[in-house]
């Protein structure tokens, strides 16, 4: 995808200018990058209420308790 080219005004005083798709579809990217660094930047920050190694020992006994439940029933 190429960058919108950035030609002088063209349309009459006191109009907008048309957008074209590419316009469109090129600002919706930057708005994605956008979002997509501002949540890398909040996980980089931490404030994580609970540690990643109790979701993991949860989640690791929610599974063995399930497998329990289907070996021995």
């Amino acid at each position: 995808m190429t960058q919108p080219s950035h030609e002088p005004d063209q349309h009459p005083p006191g109009e907008k200018p048309e957008r074209t798709v590419e316009d469109v579809m090129w600002q919706r990217v930057e708005r994605r990058r956008e979002r997509i660094r501002n949540e890398i930047r909040r996980n980089r920050e931490g404030g994580h209420k609970v540690p990643t190694w109790v979701l993991a020992a949860v989640l690791g006994a929610l599974l063995l308790g399930w497998l329990y439940l289907i070996v021995f029933d």
